[in-house]
């Protein structure tokens, strides 16, 4: 082979890429954002992040933090203080106690996932996801050589998976059950009573392990009480890793700090990749996450109250399109409404609608709004709206998804 001949080789991405791509919502997203920039007036509902500023004394600690010099490396997963933070939420909000060694501190939650799943699974190694679900749990899954094993809600049981299902799923291979509530997409949450049953059919399988993915923990509505699996039941605890994080409760998504809690062994080889990878937090995040953490918490809840007005009026709005339906959700901020009776139908422009992304292309391409395909979260057909913006701006958008609904023919 010459020289040249060998510069003209195409690169060639490592199998465990060629089936994933960058996250679907990213791209809607900057798609959305691009038509924004050349001049469109696109109102962009895709994005899981909260529109409010990051707590004002949460900044002033990362700024006194850059004074004091506090800019260099720390432990490798978190400093001592960040962790004893972690410690005091955990104990404050959930009557978990947890050592300082049975913490984890990371570049964000998906950092911690990604972490932990590299740190414990073999090729072919299977990971349950109850659907709809986050799309990078399925390409995380992937990428660290295991099997994704979604396991389909239904509306009717809110979203959420039952004993049964669960039991059906497991198999020889099973290493993880992931459990995220309240959810992305569906904003369904699980009570107590609910997570009940399901920790009775893991006590049986001695060999799956839990993963919680709690991050919507404080954005909860009507009143309800959060609850996570080892809490609910404590034998559970040395197979469960409980993750969460700053970025949607104190609106730091940008800080990039997220943390997870579970056995020593576990915290130790996921420390193994992180050192590795990114090694440690970011210094001056690990500060103001230590005062997110243990300053003031009644922006939290008000924050909450805000959130919830917001899903009151765009639930109210999507049943009101003719064709959509969508169920009240009990947390996060997010809609997963059914767009199953509008397919089927044709747009004036000819368009026959035959898919949730068909859908959702529609209201981008003829209407200007920007949301989700059901199917990107493994459950057509759906959409989601994310209202973690204005109020003005979803009103303009409910009015244009309306709009749209009543111009098919």
């Amino acid at each position: 082979m010459t020289a040249d001949t060998a510069t003209s080789i195409a690169f060639e991405p490592a199998q465990r890429i060629r089936a994933i791509g960058v996250s679907e919502i990213l791209r809607i997203t900057d798609h959305a954002n691009a038509l924004k920039r050349a001049g469109r007036p696109v109102i962009v509902l895709g994005a899981g992040e909260p529109d409010f500023d990051t707590p004002q004394n949460v900044r002033d600690a990362a700024v006194q933090a850059i004074g004091r010099g506090d800019t260099r490396y720390t432990v490798l997963d978190g400093s001592p203080a960040m962790k004893a933070a972690v410690q005091l939420k955990f104990r404050r909000d959930n009557a978990l106690d947890f050592a300082l060694d049975e913490i984890s501190v990371s570049a964000g939650a998906k950092q911690v996932i990604f972490n932990a799943l590299m740190a414990s699974l073999d090729p072919g190694d299977e990971v349950i996801l109850p659907a709809p679900y986050w799309t990078s749990y399925a390409d995380i899954v992937q990428i660290c050589g295991g099997v994704p094993v979604p396991v389909a809600g239904t509306e009717a049981n809110g979203f959420r998976l039952d004993a049964a299902q669960l039991e059906a799923a497991i198999t020889p291979r099973t290493r993880w059950l992931f459990l995220n509530s309240p959810s992305n997409p569906s904003g369904a949450a699980y009570s107590a009573d609910q997570l009940k049953p399901l920790c009775e059919v893991l006590l049986r399988h001695p060999r799956v392990w839990v993963l919680a993915d709690d991050i919507y923990e404080h954005i909860l509505y009507d009143g309800l009480a959060f609850a996570t699996p080892v809490a609910v039941e404590p034998r559970l605890r040395e197979r469960t890793l409980t993750v969460n994080g700053v970025s949607k409760a104190y609106a730091m998504t940008g800080w990039r700090v997220g943390y997870g809690a579970g056995p020593r062994a576990l915290i130790a080889a996921m420390a193994v990749v992180q050192s590795q990878t990114t090694s440690c937090p970011s210094s001056i995040s690990q500060a103001a996450a230590i005062e997110a953490l243990t300053g003031p918490q009644d922006i939290v809840a008000q924050r909450c109250a805000d959130f919830q007005a917001r899903r009151d009026f765009v639930v109210a709005a999507l049943n009101r399109a003719p064709g959509l339906h969508c169920r009240v959700p009990e947390g996060a901020f997010y809609t997963f409404a059914s767009c199953a009776g509008v397919l089927g139908r044709r747009t004036r422009g000819g368009m026959l609608l035959q898919t949730d992304s068909d859908f959702c292309r529609y209201l981008l391409q003829d209407f200007e709004v920007a949301v989700v395909p059901g199917s990107v979260f493994g459950l057509a057909p759906y959409f989601r709206i994310s209202y973690a913006t204005s109020m003005a701006q979803l009103e303009e958008a409910c009015k244009r998804i309306q709009a749209a609904c009543e111009a098919l023919e």
